[in-house]
């Protein structure tokens, strides 16, 4: 753990490697233009620059859905550096030409010209490559890189189909992938890869060198999650739960919750080989930073996993957690059928009539085939219960009825107060509080199941914590790098004791810094912040600070709050440096802004549309996420004395403990 750096109050940037437009990058950011941004950062006062993820995610634009773990993104490779490169100016020349102006990153196409040049460049390098003792001498060291050119390799043969798609090698072993590497016909193929990677490590270890030798913290992205479809749960699918989806529950932002589709862990198999893998990730991210982002770090206190039968993460739960068992109903009082009642979703005839006629517009035989298809009756009553064929969403989603059906039924699942997810075994639904099988409970009944609750939450929270301080002392023990954690969403009380004592930085995102259980919900004080956290004024995945203001932000009590007077209702350098600089006293020993937030600082780089300058909209699945790009190259920007200035001042702030309000300025 690196003491010497959390003992610093400093002022960081965060950008993505792909927004950085540099001298000699074509049509997005490559891992050169690092050294030139850094120079940039070196004069503005700067002393930490955060990045995304950088490994390859293939064709999906998102860097938190990475197809190896090890493996670096291709499309960061400086082309134009390459030793094997040299006729092929030309070539590059018109890629730029074609690409370099756009506002956003066109990923698909950049990615499918730069890999074609580099095929190109391969195949009239390919003697020469075979020779070339350096890159043997880096395969020996890198052995990962074996099942990661296999894997890309079959991949494309494939069609860039998932692994659960292909024709064959769906299961492999050790030893399969150590014959398919061997293949004499697809030695040139896994070649390619091998050499790629070698150039990627090359470049950005470089880079990496030269921007601690500037004396400036380069600060990584570890997402805790891999890609279902991903190299590394394709050869080594027992450190994976893959019946299992890791997600988000329900909050105000996402009623449904958030089901991210990977894989959650299966820690008991790691544990076996003494967590190998993820001790190679850290010893591979060491290589090239002195910090980094431990992405979604509550998934190591537990995560919240959904069943592949769902789609929707309102049923998810969370793993580990101590189950409900049916012997402890019965202790409760509930007998056999109460427990029927409150553990499966109960459905009123006139509500599916309601559902599907009146407002889905269904015929009376619409209404019919739902019951026939997908019910059972209880009794002679005029109520329902799933029939077993239809238990799940997948299930529902299945069924020959009525679109307006299937969405009745599947927004019912959650309506019941526990689901039964193994034999006896049971776990609460998150909004259980509004089923109607709550409602219906005695004052007795709901005093004793909160009580049953209360207990198994205590014990899980100890389960939380002993299995988070093992796993992330693994992340952080004998490694020199600080670990910043991300621990935004459903935070549990031991997560801030974990953090504090295996000195790990929490994330405070201003915004979202209030005491949510107070009238008001008031702000926190910036001087009330743990001194052992990252303040910043957006993510990646929110508005920017500018797009919050104009939109979302209660203003006049964030002013008020700041100790600022009324500020403009439309956001301008004035209100920027007037909100950067509050932010910028923080008690936090670092303050990493988005580089978005700080470019608004000066008017000179304000996009018409907010909007356009987010990074990513969760939820959502486009050309436009992850393509933002800077609004001018970084040597422009850096002409901008005025922006040089302003966060000069912003770091001058930062740099003088303790804790002071800077009173407000001229806006």
């Amino acid at each position: 753990m690196a003491d010497t750096l959390t003992s610093k109050r400093l002022t960081g940037v965060v950008v993505p490697v792909s927004a950085l437009r540099g001298k000699t990058c074509v049509g997005v950011g490559e891992f050169p233009d690092l050294v030139e941004f850094a120079k940039l950062c070196k004069k503005m006062d700067l002393g930490l620059i955060q990045i995304l993820p950088v490994n390859d995610s293939g064709y999906d634009s998102s860097p938190y859905s990475a197809l190896t773990a090890f493996g670096l993104h291709p499309i960061y490779l400086s082309i134009g550096a390459l030793e094997e490169a040299s006729g092929c100016k030309k070539n590059l020349d018109e890629i730029g030409a074609k690409f370099d102006r756009e506002i956003r990153v066109p990923y698909h196409e950049l990615l499918k010209a730069k890999m074609e040049l580099l095929r190109k460049i391969f195949r009239d390098n390919t003697e020469k490559i075979e020779r070339d003792a350096a890159l043997s001498v880096w395969l020996q060291s890198n052995d990962w890189v074996k099942a990661y050119a296999v894997f890309r390799r079959l991949k494309e043969a494939n069609g860039e189909k998932s692994w659960k798609e292909w024709k064959a090698f769906q299961t492999v072993t050790d030893r399969d992938i150590e014959v398919l590497w061997n293949d004499p016909a697809q030695q040139e193929k896994h070649l390619f890869w091998v050499w790629l990677q070698y150039n990627l490590d090359k470049q950005f270890y470089a880079a990496a060198r030269a921007i601690a030798e500037m004396g400036i913290i380069l600060k990584g992205d570890l997402p805790i999650l891999m890609n279902q479809d991903s190299c590394d749960v394709w050869a080594h699918p027992e450190y994976f739960h893959q019946n299992f989806s890791a997600g988000a529950p329900p909050d105000m932002y996402s009623p449904d919750g958030q089901n991210w589709g990977f894989p959650i862990y299966n820690w008991t198999a790691q544990a076996k080989d003494e967590y190998t893998w993820w001790k190679a990730r850290i010893k591979a991210a060491e290589k090239y930073y002195k910090a980094f982002r431990i992405d979604h770090v509550l998934g190591f206190f537990r995560i919240w996993a959904i069943s592949r039968h769902y789609k929707s993460a309102t049923m998810g739960r969370f793993v580990p957690f101590t189950p409900i068992k049916k012997s402890e109903l019965h202790e409760l009082g509930f007998d056999e059928g109460r427990i029927c009642w409150i553990s499966q979703p109960h459905i009123p005839t006139h509500e599916v009539w309601e559902a599907v006629q009146r407002q889905g517009g269904g015929s009376d035989e619409d209404v019919n085939r739902v019951f026939r298809l997908a019910l059972d009756r209880i009794g002679n009553e005029e109520l329902w219960l799933l029939k077993k064929t239809a238990k799940y969403e997948t299930d529902i989603e299945a069924l020959d009825i009525h679109p307006a059906g299937k969405a009745f039924l599947i927004g019912e699942l959650s309506n019941r107060i526990f689901r039964e997810y193994d034999t006896d075994t049971y776990t609460t639904i998150w909004m259980y509080k509004k089923s109607r099988q709550y409602a219906s409970l005695s004052g007795t009944e709901r005093e004793a199941l909160e009580n049953l609750l209360s207990q198994k939450t205590e014990l899980s929270e100890k389960k939380w914590e002993s299995g988070a301080k093992k796993l992330l002392s693994i992340l952080t023990e004998g490694s020199s790098m600080t670990a910043c954690a991300e621990d935004l969403g459903v935070n549990t009380e031991c997560v801030p004791r974990v953090l504090k004592k295996l000195k790990i930085l929490s994330l405070k995102v201003i915004r979202w810094e209030r005491n949510w259980n107070k009238e008001g919900q008031p702000y926190i004080p910036y001087g009330n912040y743990p001194e052992l956290s990252v303040c910043t004024t957006s993510v990646h995945d929110s508005t920017t600070l500018r797009e919050w203001w104009n939109g979302e932000a209660d203003q006049e009590v964030f002013a008020a709050f700041n100790g600022l007077p009324r500020q403009s209702k439309n956001y301008n350098p004035g209100t920027a440096r007037a909100f950067m600089r509050q932010a910028a006293s923080a008690r936090s020993q670092w303050r990493i802004f988005p580089i978005i937030d700080l470019l608004h600082l000066t008017p000179r780089w304000y996009a018409d549309d907010p909007a356009s300058e987010r990074i990513n909209v969760p939820g959502t699945c486009n050309e436009f996420n992850w393509t933002w790009r800077l609004p001018a190259s970084i040597a422009e920007i850096g002409e901008d004395a005025e922006l040089v200035n302003a966060v000069k001042e912003l770091n001058g702030i930062a740099a003088a403990p303790p804790y002071q309000k800077t009173g407000p300025v001229k806006t």
